[in-house]
């Protein structure tokens, strides 16, 4: 990596965006078969919502360099965010064979395949997201849901606890517990504590309101 491409990475994590893609142009310059400048400079025009642009310089990376992974990742959110979920769904897979094992390339195929309503198949990949990195939140409570949706309720409610433990004010995490302890565990006083959690946290949440309202006329019957 040319010193030029280091600053860049530097300047966009402190989010100076023009002085980084001042960099990277220049280290384009340098170099213009650095497949990884092009990634980089992908990543920065990703983050500041140039899709289009960002598209560009992945696809130039991958024409320099078919081997590298992150180009493939990185068209993959791209895609996604574009709500074209099959090519999405394929750059992903690519990254994964290309050797891009990390807990974001399971998560966002796990998200993609959700979004082309195959939610039994985007389980084993938000589980392989948690195993990969444990403090990702939102990837948990996916597992978690894809659990409940394959009624695997005490696997789900085990995940969703984990959720609430490391973020307490995760609303929806004890919507989904009060809707767990409701509907399969018949334990109604457990569910109402979950669903007054949410509502103390959110009161507009709407549907941990309907749920409470549901449980409360069930315990006066």
């Amino acid at each position: 990596m040319t010193d030029k491409n280091k600053l860049g990475i530097q300047y966009m994590q402190e989010g100076k965006y023009e002085e980084a893609a001042k960099s990277f142009s220049e280290a384009i310059e340098e170099n213009p078969k650095d497949a990884l400048t092009y990634i980089n400079f992908g990543n920065l025009l990703s983050a500041v919502g140039e899709f289009d642009r960002a598209l560009k310089f992945f696809d130039k990376a991958l024409e320099i360099n078919p081997e590298v992974a992150t180009a493939y990742y990185g068209a993959g959110t791209i895609h996604y965010n574009d709500e074209n979920y099959p090519e999405a769904r394929k750059m992903f897979e690519t990254a994964m064979r290309k050797g891009l094992d990390t807990s974001d390339t399971y998560f966002m195929l796990g998200m993609t395949l959700l979004q082309m309503d195959q939610p039994k198949l985007a389980l084993p990949y938000f589980q392989r997201a948690v195993e990969l990195n444990g403090s990702d939140i939102e990837a948990r409570f996916q597992y978690g849901l894809s659990l409940a949706g394959q009624a695997m309720i005490d696997e789900a409610i085990e995940q969703f606890l984990m959720v609430i433990e490391a973020e307490p004010e995760h609303t929806d995490a004890y919507y989904n517990l009060g809707v767990a302890y409701a509907g399969y565990k018949n334990d109604a006083e457990k569910s109402l504590e979950m669903f007054e959690k949410a509502l103390s946290i959110q009161p507009d949440h709407l549907l941990a309101g309907h749920g409470k309202k549901l449980v409360e006329e069930s315990l006066k019957g």
